[in-house]
C-alpha cells in the first residue's frame, strides 16, 4: 500500500538482516524492523544504530553521513510498550528525520499514544492498530499533526467504547483514511453531531477581582 503524500511503497525492495530475534528489513524507502521472538517488553531497540543490513538486489539509498533516506519506518509485530528514545534512534538512523511521514506500531503493546509521534509534524500515516490503548482520550494528542491523513486504531481496547468512529473523526476531522476505511461526508456529519451531542464544552472561569 503506498503512501500518495510522500511517495513511498513499504512493499517493494526489502533488504533482510537478523540479530537478537529481530528481523530487521531495509528498503531503498523505507527503514523496518519487525520480531518473532518477543518474550519480554521491550523499548526502541537502540541497538540497531550499529548495525549494517546485508546488500540485497537493489542498494540502499543514503546520505554522505551513512544514514537512511526514508520518510517511512515500520516497528510493527513487537512488544514494545514504550517508546523511550524514539527520537533519538530516528536521528541517528534518518539523515532527515523531521521529514518521516509514515510510521507503523501496530501490534506492539503500546498502552499509550507517546507524544514523541506528535513531534513529527510531516508524519501523514500512523499505524497504531493491534495494541493496548485503552483512553479514548489519547487520541486528543494527535490534533496537533497538521498533515495526518491516515490513521489505524482498531484492536485496542477503545474500539469497544461507545462512538469510538465517531470520537476520533470529530477530534481529527482532516483525516481521509481511519481503519483502512475511507472517512466520507456523511461519516464527518454524523461525527459532528455525536460531538454536539456527547462531549459537553469546557467551561470558561472569569477570574473577579477583590474590592
Amino acid at each position: 500500500m503506498a503512501c500518495d503524500s510522500c511517495d513511498c511503497d513499504p512493499e517493494q525492495f526489502w533488504v533482510v538482516l537478523v540479530l537478537v530475534g529481530l528481523r530487521l528489513r531495509w528498503g531503498e524507502r523505507t527503514l523496518a524492523w519487525s520480531s518473532w521472538l518477543t518474550t519480554a517488553p521491550q523499548s526502541v531497540p537502540a541497538d540497531l544504530i550499529s548495525e549494517e543490513p546485508r546488500a540485497g538486489l537493489r542498494p540502499v539509498k543514503r546520505s554522505s553521513q551513512g544514514k537512511s533516506l526514508t520518510q517511512a519506518v515500520r516497528i510493527n509485530n513487537n512488544v514494545l510498550n514504550d517508546l523511550t528514545d524514539f527520537s533519538q534512534t530516528m536521528s541517528q538512523l534518518l539523515e532527515h528525520p523531521q521529514n518521516l511521514a509514515w510510521i507503523d506500531l501496530s501490534f506492539n503493546d503500546l498502552p499509550n499514544i507517546d507524544p514523541v509521534l506528535t513531534t513529527f509534524l510531516n508524519l501523514s500515516v500512523l499505524y497504531l492498530h493491534g495494541n493496548c490503548i485503552h483512553r479514548l482520550t489519547e487520541v486528543d494528542k494527535l490534533s496537533s499533526l497538521p498533515k495526518l491523513r491516515s490513521l489505524t486504531l482498531h484492536g485496542n481496547p477503545i474500539e469497544d467504547e461507545k462512538g469510538y468512529r465517531q470520537y476520533v473523526l470529530s477530534i481529527l476531522p482532516r483525516i481521509t483514511t481511519f481503519d483502512f476505511s475511507g472517512v466520507t461526508k456523511q461519516d464527518r456529519i454524523t461525527a459532528t453531531i455525536w460531538r454536539r451531542m456527547n462531549v459537553k464544552p469546557k467551561k470558561v472561569r472569569i477570574k473577579r477581582d477583590n474590592f
